[in-house]
Parts: structure tokens; C-alpha cells; sequence
């Protein structure tokens, strides 16, 4: 099995919107490490102060590495493991196709249930549906090729 890569965002920004990320993020972490000189230098330095710094600086990060194309959310599906990216803030989960015990498939989520009975459940949501179906179907050659038992569930309410 070749290794298949799935983007589970809406859409992809184009180059120009990554590039003016890049620049605003930087921008941000400027206007904060300026922000924290002068207000350490006059001595007015607050409680008021100090959260606008952290909220810029980690708002510029966030928009670097944005920018840089770090947090898209994915899953990767190689012939050993499964690389699952659900949040643009969280590293990446890999699991291995040993640890798996069953693979639940429902109409907007897959549930994998890895032998330490521990559950990871992937979310589609409905800005993408059209990723759900090929995603499903590679997992279904995944565990067909790995001996993994799964289920096709529809939602109960």
C-alpha cells in the first residue's frame, strides 16, 4: 500500500495569503517584544499589560506558523501507521496498525480503538465532505492489508 495523504481542512490558502500570515505574524511578535521594552523601561508594567503581550506573541506564532503551513489538519495513511493531525495547535497522533484492535466507521467519524482499549475518534464535520468517502476507503484497504477488524455504525440518536 503507497502512502496516502488526506487534508481534512476546507480549503487550502493560496501563497499570497500565506505570505501576508508570515509578515502579520511577525509583525505581531515585533509590536509585543516592543510593547514589553517600553512598558519594562517606564515601569507601568501591569497585569493588563503583560496578557496583551502574551496574547499578540502567541497570536503573531500562531500566525507564522500558519504561514509556514504547520498547522493544517490531516491523516496519512502508510502501510504501517496511521498519522492523524485533527488540530491546527496539538502534535500530530501516530498509531500503528499493532496497537489497533478495531476500526468503527460512522456517516461523519471513524473510531479507532487501539487494544490499550483507548478510543481516537476523527471528526469530518460538514465543510468537507467530500474528503469522507475516500478516507473511508483507504481505511478500509488499511485494515484489510493489517488484519484490523471494523465496522460500518450509523448514527443513533
Amino acid at each position: 500500500m503507497e502512502t496516502q495523504f488526506y487534508l481534512l481542512d476546507a480549503d487550502q490558502p493560496s501563497r499570497v495569503v500565506k505570505i501576508m500570515q508570515l509578515i502579520f505574524g511577525i509583525f505581531c511578535i515585533g509590536i509585543a517584544i516592543f510593547w514589553a521594552i517600553f512598558n519594562f523601561r517606564s515601569g507601568k508594567a501591569n497585569t493588563g499589560i503583560w496578557t496583551s503581550i502574551i496574547f499578540l506573541t502567541g497570536f503573531g506564532a500562531y500566525q507564522v506558523l500558519s504561514g509556514l503551513g504547520r498547522t493544517a489538519k490531516y491523516i496519512e495513511i502508510k502501510s504501517e501507521t496511521i498519522s492523524l493531525k485533527q488540530t491546527s495547535v496539538l502534535p500530530q497522533i501516530e498509531i500503528k496498525a499493532a496497537d489497533i484492535e478495531m476500526v468503527e466507521m460512522f456517516p461523519l467519524s471513524i473510531n479507532f480503538i487501539l487494544k490499550d482499549k483507548k478510543k481516537i475518534i476523527l471528526r469530518f464535520g460538514l465543510n468537507n465532505t467530500e474528503i469522507i468517502d475516500p478516507v473511508k476507503n483507504s481505511l478500509g484497504e488499511f485494515t484489510a492489508l493489517n488484519n484490523i477488524s471494523y465496522e460500518k455504525k450509523a448514527e443513533k440518536l
